[in-house]
């Protein structure tokens, strides 16, 4: 079949990586030469702080992705193929680079997050007017927008029928990958006198976090590394992830939200052993598909990435003034009292990842022990988070705050304390994380301020001083909430 374009432009966005790459594949086996690019968007970079673990990952992952270029061209004998990164912002970037280097069209893959999505549809005016096609591809998820919905032909809106229906779907076609290294042929050289350089982190105004220290993988290879680590522990997955000290979870999620990894290899790893009985494969499948479900609701409701999911939980009030500052920022900086509750910030404060169950401990606490809203720690969590990924991150906190789509009942409240008991029963996540309590007893640990004053001596414990008095009294706080949620308490 003939190529109908001479000239192509690969755009990478969240899809750090070579293989199996829809729009790659796309853009290699429709264009006789296809130019590879990834841009630094100023739009998105002007907005964080000026140290961002995020940061130092994607440039790290340029590099891998950049000699990933390299090595599928000279394996077709193409010398010089390279990935041009720009730093400017996306619109004016696509534009100057479309004409510069004279393409037809310009390849990308979906992303549905609003600005994302805003930012494409200036894009696709802007090559529109000069000539060019603008194509995306599906590649972030196994199914996406409206391609499984309900009998009434609506999206789904609860988790297990999605999950049904995905499950009911899901074949070898849908997981397979795509065999981009067949078309290397058509990576073209960089052109002469194109910046090809991957810039410092100086060179774009941002300071070195602590990444490298904390020994995170990135790019690709990375990724493989950890997926081929969690290969041997899949089949234990459901007995532990739930435990914090405990290495159950695949860590992988870095890179899934850059796309240094490839979902269809992930969830066909899982669906594989899954069929074969394997009861971990299958619980974490389940993840992959709640994820798979965050992304198809926000794509059909959009109104979810500001608002509540249920409209009547935005009547709920929130505490506010000095009195909801100072309990939000005693939360932020794992200073509430809870040891399991300001473990976990420490943990997301000090390397940007957070366990699983303890986004939920922590989430619920904020705003039904606290009564904050919970945007505010959306917000927290998307500043802090290295896999922080829209979709995800709003359905988590609208789940745990009972405002989003199948969401725990507004009346299910965590007990921090009981919470910690269950999941972290010898404190060795919270002796990590909060050394100045690693004198205290296991029995002691979760509850501080119920121990004795001689046990508190004798493990080096001052309340008030080295460790905070608790801010709330769960019970009390509990009972606060349900009267905060009584004017939903209707609608569920």
């Amino acid at each position: 079949m003939p190529k109908p374009y001479q000239t192509g432009l690969m755009w990478f966005r969240r899809d750090l990586r070579v293989d199996d790459n829809a729009a790659l594949y796309h853009a290699l086996k429709s264009c006789h030469q296809v130019f590879c690019a990834f841009v630094l968007d100023r739009e998105i970079l002007e907005s964080l702080p000026r140290t961002d673990r995020r940061v130092d990952f994607i440039l790290e992952s340029l590099k891998d992705l950049d000699t990933q270029v390299q090595r599928l061209a000279a394996a077709h004998g193409v010398d010089g193929a390279r990935l041009l990164v720009e730093h400017a912002w996306a619109d004016q970037a696509l534009q100057t680079l479309a004409s510069a280097l004279a393409v037809d069209a310009v390849f990308a893959n979906h992303d549905d997050e609003p600005m994302a999505l805003a930012r494409d549809a200036r894009v696709g005016t802007l090559l529109a007017k000069a000539g060019k096609a603008f194509h995306t591809f599906k590649d972030h998820v196994i199914f996406e927008r409206k391609e499984l919905l309900t009998q009434g032909s609506k999206p789904y809106s609860v988790f297990t029928p999605y999950k049904n229906a995905w499950l009911k779907k899901v074949d070898s076609y849908y997981l397979q990958a795509y065999p981009v290294s067949q078309y290397g042929q058509a990576l073209a050289p960089a052109p002469p006198g194109r910046h090809a350089r991957i810039p410092s982190l100086s060179d774009i105004g941002f300071r070195q976090s602590n990444l490298a220290e904390l020994k995170i993988p990135t790019g690709s290879i990375g990724g493989r590394q950890l997926l081929d680590d969690f290969a041997s522990r899949m089949d234990q997955y459901h007995a532990t992830r739930n435990f914090p000290a405990v290495k159950g979870p695949s860590y992988l999620g870095v890179h899934l939200r850059f796309g240094t990894v490839s979902i269809r290899q992930l969830a066909g790893n899982a669906w594989r052993q899954h069929t074969q009985g394997s009861e971990g494969a299958g619980v974490w499948l389940s993840e992959l598909i709640w994820r798979d479900f965050y992304a198809q609701i926000l794509s059909n409701f959009p109104h979810a990435a500001s608002a509540s999911f249920k409209p009547a939980y935005d009547a709920i009030e929130w505490e506010q003034g000095p009195r909801a500052q100072e309990v939000f920022m005693a939360w932020c900086h794992g200073k509430t009292g809870y040891p399991l509750v300001d473990a976990a910030m420490a943990q997301i404060n000090q390397t940007g990842y957070m366990h699983n169950r303890l986004r939920m401990v922590t989430a619920s606490f904020l705003v039904k022990d606290l009564g904050v809203d919970w945007r505010w720690g959306e917000r927290y969590f998307a500043e802090q988070l290295n896999d922080f990924d829209l979709a995800s991150n709003n359905g988590g906190w609208q789940w745990a705050s009972s405002s989003g789509c199948d969401a725990q009942p507004y009346f299910r409240i965590f007990n921090p304390v009981s919470q910690s008991e269950k999941f972290d029963s010898d404190g060795k996540f919270i002796r990590r994380y909060l050394p100045q309590l690693a004198g205290l007893s296991s029995k002691a640990l979760h509850a501080p301020w119920l121990a004795t004053s001689l046990e508190l001596a004798a493990a080096g414990v001052k309340l008030g001083a080295n460790y905070p008095e608790p801010m709330v009294q769960h019970a009390e706080a509990r009972a606060l909430t349900l009267q905060r949620y009584a004017c939903v308490a209707k609608t569920g």
